[in-house]
């Protein structure tokens, strides 16, 4: 019997917080997680890609599907 209720990911203890997420083909975007949703989802603001070879990463407020992240690392302390 199939569940009638999926819960989503637990991050609001991540929300304000500076994050650095490694997405598919090893791009790095560091930026503040202000929303996600049940697919994993994430907005950030503040944006910037450690990547960015024009030496300009500057992204700003960004949407990122959450298929296409591979790992979250917070790089401010969060309570628990």
């Amino acid at each position: 019997m199939a569940p009638t209720h999926v819960k989503g990911p637990d991050l609001k203890r991540f929300m304000d917080k500076k994050l650095r997420l490694t997405l598919n083909g090893n791009r790095k975007i560091v930026g503040t997680l202000r929303g996600f949703d049940a697919f994993l989802n994430v907005v950030l603001e503040e944006a910037v890609d450690e990547k960015a070879t024009d030496g300009n990463g500057y992204i700003g407020q960004i949407v990122i599907r959450g298929n296409s992240i591979a790992q979250f690392e917070t790089l401010e302390r969060v309570r628990t």
